[in-house]
């Protein structure tokens, strides 16, 4: 059953799921990992040149805590850590590319249309 919201739940609601993806690189690392491909760390470092391992690691904790990308961390040496989407990390990919699309849409409306 879907859930009724009201202007200001609603608002609520959407401003928790932003807090969630801010991050200079939580949208770069989401994107790296959509359609199940699964990464390792060292791949990330390798896919985002500009990023530091400290903030990697930050942001990748970040997500992780909020339960959007999961950890596999394999007893070996050296240690082989992989990251994936969760289930509920994937479902957040046609949320995103709708909002691509709704941007892509910015430049075909004129200032004054209402």
């Amino acid at each position: 059953m879907s859930k009724i919201y009201t202007p200001d739940t609603a608002a609520l609601g959407v401003e928790q799921v932003l807090r969630l993806l801010e991050g200079r690189w939580k949208l770069v690392i989401l994107f790296h990992l959509f359609d199940g491909k699964v990464q390792r760390y060292s791949d990330f470092s390798r896919l985002i040149p500009g990023i530091s391992q400290k903030m990697l690691s930050q942001q990748l904790r970040q997500l992780e805590a909020d339960g959007i990308v999961s950890r596999k961390v394999y007893p070996q040496i050296p240690p082989k850590v992989e990251y994936r989407l969760t289930e509920w990390g994937q479902a957040l990919c046609p949320a995103l590319d709708a909002m691509l699309k709704w941007a892509e849409k910015r430049d075909t409306f004129s200032p004054n249309t209402p």
